[in-house]
């Protein structure tokens, strides 16, 4: 299986980076079509997936609520730039929990870029924060454990589109 790297760059800027066993047009739906979201996003066993809805073009919007034992969380945001199968512009923030905890409630945004090479599509995900403090806070989330399973899910995902 091939791995998730993650680097902190500069003191707003989160990169992950991942090489699928897909043509980028495949990782690029699964990224991008919420009924192939909602199969891979929520770390299993750790969080499920309410809803996911996304109007996946420049100027719509997106929300994915997922559950787990502590509660309800959502997070949503626009789509900026929308270039299939190359390329996805979006902003992310995340909305107050019921108890009013708010892990973030200011925008960040992300850039996720797919490059297909020899049937394989390498993946860059950078995420700028407004301030070296929202950085922060999501790194002390516990957001790299979570994210490095879904990468493995949407790995396993990928490989069975492409195979099918």
């Amino acid at each position: 299986m091939n791995q998730t790297t993650m680097e902190l760059k500069g003191d707003r800027e989160i990169v992950i980076e991942r090489t699928f066993n897909g043509p980028a047009h495949i990782v690029f739906d699964a990224w991008t079509r919420p009924e192939l979201v909602a199969r891979w996003w929520a770390p299993e066993g750790r969080a499920t997936m309410v809803s996911c809805e996304a109007d996946v073009r420049v100027g719509g919007r997106y929300r994915y609520h997922l559950r787990h034992a502590h509660g309800d969380f959502a997070f949503a945001g626009e789509y900026l730039e929308v270039t299939p199968p190359s390329r996805v512009v979006y902003t992310e923030i995340y909305e107050p929990t019921a108890s009013g905890t708010k892990p973030g409630d200011v925008a960040i945004t992300v850039t996720v870029t797919f490059s297909e090479r020899g049937g394989q599509t390498h993946v860059v995900s950078h995420s700028q924060c407004p301030t070296p403090q929202v950085r922060d806070a999501i790194i002390a989330s516990g957001m790299e454990a979570g994210m490095r399973e879904t990468m493995d899910q949407l790995e396993m995902l990928v490989e069975s589109l492409a195979s099918a």
